[in-house]
Parts: C-alpha cells; structure tokens; sequence
C-alpha cells in the first residue's frame, strides 16, 4: 500500500511539473539600447533669393570662389562647377563680385567673380563691406647671439698699401755737333782720284 501512494504521488507531482512547463510563458522584460551622445546635426534648406548660375562658355569646367573679393588679396577657399546654381547673398562695394552661398567654410560664404556667372532668379542684391583682409603670415626671427654663435667670425685682412713707382726718366737725345772745315767725303773722293791717277800712270809705264 506505501509502495502504491509513494509511486501516485510521484506521477502526480511529474504531471504538475509537466502541466507548468507546457503553458508557461517567461514574461519579456524591457531592453533599453544605450543612447549616442553629442550634437546631431541639423539640415536645413538653402537661402532664399537671388540665384546665379555658372556661364557655360567658360573656357574651364571650375571656378575658384574666394575668401573675399579679390583673387589677389583673399585666399581661394574652393571651387564650383560649370552650370551650377548658387545663391547669392549680394555684391562687393566695387560691383564686380558677387557673395555666395558655399557651405563648408566659416560663415557659409564665399566671393565669384561676377562676370562668370549669370542671373536666373531675381531677388534682393544688397552691397557688402569687403571682409577683413587675412592676417599675414608671421615672418620667424632668429635671436641675434644664436645668429652669433652660428655665424663664423671673420677676420679682417689688412689691404696692401700703395707705393708709387719711381719717376720715368726719358733720354733726350742732342742734336750732332756741326763739323766745321771740309767734309770728309771730298777726302775720299781725292783720295779715290790721287789712287786712279796712280794706277793709270803704272799701267802706260809698263807699257
């Protein structure tokens, strides 16, 4: 009789555990993904107004825009393309250069030379004051005892004096002392004479 109600009481106690398996459901509990940090950034439209477009008989397919209105004094900050479409914010004191929108650089702004471009919308064109000019690269200075002690020192050689040479003395020559009396050629022209004479007398003698 033991041996029977141990053996029920065991199959009731298998079919409990089996009855709770079969219908039970774990309840899901809430997961909460770690959320990013920092600044999302925002789109926002382009500015409203005057639109301009590249000139498509340009001679080259970009176009330098600038920090400013001068290609001389302000740096080149990018480039557009042949028949892009820009809007423009105004024109330079001078009317040559127009200021347009050009994201990725401070303030979103940048200069085109008026004459590339063309305007296809109309829309308020105001004058902007010029942009400061940027500030000019410092020109490094070497401290002068380092400049000292990397300089060899040199030294000075003194330069020969100048002795002048003697004085040139230049021979004169005297004109020849005039001979008084009769010239010596009419000596020898006697001579030669006294010589024939005597010898023609010797000739005709030997005869």
């Amino acid at each position: 009789m033991r041996e029977l109600t141990k053996r029920l009481a065991a199959f009731l106690l298998f079919a409990a555990l089996g009855g709770w398996a079969l219908f039970y459901q774990p309840t899901q509990r809430p997961t909460f993904a770690q959320q990013p940090t920092g600044s999302i950034a925002t789109v926002t439209g382009t500015p409203s107004g005057l639109i301009v477009r590249v000139n498509l008989d340009q001679n080259f397919e970009v176009i330098n825009v600038y920090a400013g209105p001068s290609s001389y004094i302000y740096p080149s900050v990018g480039v557009i393309l042949m028949g892009q479409e820009i809007p423009a914010f105004g024109i330079s004191e001078d009317g040559q250069w127009l200021q347009i929108y050009y994201p990725g650089v401070p303030s979103s702004t940048a200069w085109v030379y008026g004459p590339y471009v063309s305007v296809i919308q109309d829309g308020p064109l105001p004058t902007i004051l010029n942009p400061h000019t940027p500030t000019p690269a410092s020109t490094p200075t070497i401290e002068p005892t380092l400049a000292a002690a990397l300089i060899a020192p040199m030294t000075a050689t003194r330069l020969p004096t100048y002795t002048p040479p003697p004085a040139l003395i230049v021979p004169t020559f005297l004109p020849p002392a005039s001979t008084r009396g009769a010239p010596a050629g009419l000596f020898i022209l006697l001579l030669g004479f006294v010589g024939g004479v005597g010898t023609l007398i010797s000739f005709l003698r030997g005869r």
